[in-house]
């Protein structure tokens, strides 16, 4: 069984006034011909299909138009929803994507509902699959009076781990089932949505936290062959560990992801388990540079990355200005320098070193630019409070934002 591990799509991305739409189009082409140059029996997308609830509609038009080619190339797709995704949106095509060989799971449900057998080409059983979305504190979990923090992340995890054991119990059953009609085993992988300990991050992934828990334990996750992940852009080994993986995102997110290589996994299953994990490296469809330096480097700096653009198709710029950022014509002089190149800035940032404590970064960011945990923490910073309370007035921040976006959901 060859299975294609991809995650973090984000469909529809408005990004810095840009538009994704030609780089998601053209990373379903390359896609689709790594399908075929690789022979792959499933396409597994593990969250963030979506980067908004409500999509514009040419993102659900891509989104139709992937599911529509893979169906004609006789591959299977499953669909994880992830923290980004509205499970409503996801499931208002739940049974028109089940006569296209497409699986949707938007949601926790009851254990038996998440496990799925993946076919290979020919039809014949494959793979069988824990698939768990990114998982809400109200599926799991009931809020309890008097609980501390430390007592309510404890509860969570414990649930999630109950959770994902009840799902691969019942794996196991269906997996004893196809062994007495095949006569031979069917590999077991597991799926999620969610951080876990030991993954490394970066500032284009707005953190979450599933109730109280910030990671969860590697150790908690069944045995299963495989256990492919997704919510972490950058792709990477789970604790070193082969068979848990990040695949990451598969255009960079953020100027901070320009620099990373951007793949997707293919992943080779048998009877015995997990055979291989190989790196697809995804090109790059659009040229995203940070540039930093006064103004004299980036005189010199700007030529080198005109050449990553083209006329037709222009680098995304981030620069940060160091030295010369006090200058109040700081935007024209940076125009007068990319002008006749292939080059447009998207934001500029003033690289401040000299300024007073009591004003870092506010005018090297701007309110998009920020998640909704760190405006209030930014804000809390401004209080002389008692650590004990600072730390339990943001808990509660969160756990009131996890609300909110458990009702837009």
């Amino acid at each position: 069984m060859r299975i294609l591990h991809t995650s973090d799509w984000h469909l529809g991305q408005h990004f810095m006034g840009k538009s994704r739409q030609a780089e998601h189009q053209a990373l379903i082409r390359w896609m689709l011909v790594q399908v075929e140059e690789h022979q792959v029996d499933a396409v597994l997308i593990a969250g963030d299909i979506f980067d908004a609830g409500a999509p514009p509609s040419y993102a659900r038009e891509l989104y139709c138009d992937m599911v529509a080619q893979l169906h004609r190339a006789g591959v299977a797709l499953l669909l994880l929803g992830g923290n980004h995704d509205s499970v409503a949106t996801l499931g208002e095509n739940r049974s028109l994507l089940s006569v296209l060989n497409t699986h949707l799971v938007a949601a926790v449900s009851e254990p038996a509902q998440h496990v799925l057998v993946l076919p290979q080409r020919h039809g014949e059983a494959g793979c069988i699959v824990c698939a768990v979305p990114f998982i809400r504190p109200r599926d799991v979990v009931q809020s309890q009076a008097g609980q501390s923090a430390q007592d309510k992340q404890l509860a969570m995890q414990s649930a999630m781990e109950a959770f994902y054991q009840s799902v691969y119990e019942a794996a196991l059953v269906r997996q004893d089932q196809l062994q007495q009609q095949l006569g031979w085993r069917i590999p077991i992988m597991a799926t999620g949505h969610l951080t876990t300990v030991g993954a490394s991050s970066n500032e284009s992934v707005r953190e979450i936290y599933v109730g109280s828990l910030e990671a969860f334990p590697t150790a908690a996750f069944p045995p299963a062959d495989y256990i492919a992940l997704g919510h972490i852009h950058k792709p990477q080994k789970v604790g070193g560990l082969e068979h848990i993986r990040y695949c990451g995102s598969p255009i960079p997110l953020g100027f901070d992801e320009a620099l990373q290589q951007k793949e997707m996994l293919r992943v080779d299953l048998d009877a015995t388990g997990l055979l291989a994990v190989t790196p697809l490296p995804v090109p790059r469809f659009q040229p995203l540079i940070s540039l930093t330096g006064n103004l004299a480097q980036l005189a010199e700096s700007m030529p080198l990355a005109a050449a990553q653009g083209s006329p037709e198709k222009p680098a995304w710029l981030e620069v940060t200005v160091a030295e010369d950022d006090y200058l109040s014509d700081l935007p024209a002089r940076l125009g007068s320098l990319t002008q006749g190149l292939p080059l447009e800035v998207l934001r500029v940032r003033r690289q401040r070193n000299n300024t007073p404590a009591a004003l870092p970064n506010a005018a090297l960011e701007t309110l998009d630019e920020l998640s909704p945990e760190e405006v209030f923490a930014r804000r809390l910073a401004l209080e002389d409070l008692p650590g004990d309370l600072n730390t339990a007035l943001g808990q509660r921040f969160r756990e009131v934002l996890s609300g909110i976006t458990e009702v837009s959901a």
